[in-house]
């Protein structure tokens, strides 16, 4: 009993770091399964495990005294790297760059480690997986690059940082041609649309596949406070913003593919503040495609109430 719970020991000596009775327990037999046993669904190795826990000491040991391929990959050809990058651990994504890993290797979905370091707020990483040679520009399945993603998580310092090393990344668009403009305003990431509109040159009223505009992505959304910022900047003059949204009367009136406008989809949405405000900046209830005005799309006493107030003061 006690030897078939020796591989499981080992494992949780790893993952707690304990690096100091991992030496003591483990004995020269034991190197070969240490080095090629897998655990869980998609078989992870000890590699995998001191990685994504951050352990560096442990990795260090398993590479270099167990001779663990640093390249080894799990069944979503995860890789030691991507998990020590997707977990923010600096330390041991520098060792495993020291130690030959690929800088651009590709997971499921063909995410790159640098992808999966966007997905938290650790510039140190990052900044070391480009200065390793990490290429910014590449896209997952989805289409999306590191840029695209770090919009969505809403961190300005990270698009600051890869605009500054790549300026041209910016000009990404998905599989379905969502923006990371759309992207941060679906998400209410409202400083990274303030940063997109003063450094970034989007299409004006860019649309995705389904016709949907980041102005309308903020309303549906409930997003007022970037509503509001897109306004007011449009008001101001801004030339940024005006390059990266038509005026803001254009972006009233814009369709999907359904033609719904924005009213429909603050309407749908039961956003009582968003609605008063296209119908205060002027915009008219039209029938979508299959006839439906927005107004009859109204539930919450609210919505219903500021249609009523509009045809008051109308």
């Amino acid at each position: 009993m006690a030897e078939r719970e020796r591989p499981r020991r080992l494992l949780r000596l790893v993952q707690e770091g304990r690096l100091d009775l991992l030496r003591d327990e483990l004995h020269p037999e034991d190197i070969p399964e240490a080095r090629s046993r897998r655990w869980g669904r998609l078989g992870d190795t000890l590699l995998h495990h001191a990685a994504r826990l951050g352990h560096r000491d442990v990795l260090e040991f398993l590479v270099r005294e167990l001779g663990m391929d640093v390249e080894v990959a799990n069944g979503d050809y995860k890789r030691p790297i991507h998990e020590a990058a997707s977990m923010g651990h600096g330390e041991c994504v520098s060792f495993l760059l020291e130690r030959g890993a690929s800088v651009d290797c590709l997971k499921k979905g063909d995410w790159t480690p640098l992808m999966m370091a966007c997905t938290r707020k650790n510039l140190e990483v990052i900044r070391s997986l480009v200065e390793h040679g990490a290429n910014p520009l590449l896209r997952n399945k989805d289409g999306w690059n590191c840029f695209h993603i770090a919009s969505r998580e809403g961190h300005p310092e990270v698009l600051r940082y890869l605009l500054d090393v790549s300026p041209g990344i910016w000009d990404t668009e998905s599989t379905i041609r969502r923006t990371p403009l759309h992207t941060a305003a679906m998400h209410g990431c409202s400083q990274v649309v303030e940063l997109l509109l003063e450094r970034c040159h989007y299409r004006p009223d860019s649309r995705d596949k389904c016709g949907v505009t980041p102005f309308m992505d903020a309303i549906q959304n409930g997003h007022l406070d970037i509503a509001r910022m897109l306004l007011e900047k449009h008001q101001e003059g801004h030339g940024h913003t005006i390059l990266t949204l038509l005026s803001l009367g254009a972006d009233l009136r814009a369709q999907d593919g359904k033609s719904r406008s924005a009213l429909h989809a603050a309407v749908a949405g039961q956003q009582a503040e968003a609605t008063r405000i296209l119908l205060r900046a002027g915009l008219r209830d039209t029938p979508d495609g299959s006839g439906m005005l927005a107004q009859q799309l109204a539930r919450k006493p609210e919505v219903i109430q500021v249609f009523q107030e509009s045809q008051v003061t109308t």
